[in-house]
């Protein structure tokens, strides 16, 4: 039982820095350098289709307003975000993608698609089932023990 939870522990650890570290390269592969992994994610929080509400983006992002604001001060300056205020109440601020903004949300995406076929490729429908298991039983944990991962609907 040791010798798995050791093994266990160092494929998490590595599989998650690997992850970052792919996905940071990925960015630089397609002309995207001037991206971080944060601010990538916000322009995945942010969506591709409707403006969001600045308070929607910070609640699924699970940080604070000021730390938005800051981000997309960025993201605005790198020319991948434009805000805009609602015409009914001015207090109310709204942010989509830019074309350049949707470009990168969609290469992102390509990535996350590729890396999921990638870790099924060879799979039977069986092996997939179990990992597919093992996964949501990790993915719960993770949000019941340490409340993280837990987007509002």
């Amino acid at each position: 039982m040791d010798k798995a939870i050791n093994i266990i522990n160092e494929l998490l650890v590595d599989i998650f820095y690997d992850i970052l570290q792919i996905e940071q390269k990925s960015l630089q592969y397609a002309s995207f350098k001037d991206l971080s992994i944060s601010e990538i994610h916000t322009i995945e929080a942010i969506g591709m289709y409707k403006p969001r509400k600045m308070t929607e983006i910070a609640s699924e992002l699970d940080i604070t307003l000021g730390t938005l604001t800051t981000a997309i001060n960025h993201l605005v300056s790198k020319e991948y975000v434009v805000r805009n205020r609602s015409e009914a109440d001015r207090r109310i601020v709204y942010i989509s993608l830019t074309k350049k903004g949707r470009l990168a949300y969609r290469i992102h995406r390509k990535f996350h698609s590729d890396m999921v076929k990638q870790c099924i490729e060879g799979l039977s429908e069986e092996e997939e089932s179990i990992l597919t298991t093992a996964l949501e039983k990790l993915n719960k944990f993770f949000k019941d023990k340490y409340n993280v991962g837990v987007k509002p609907k």
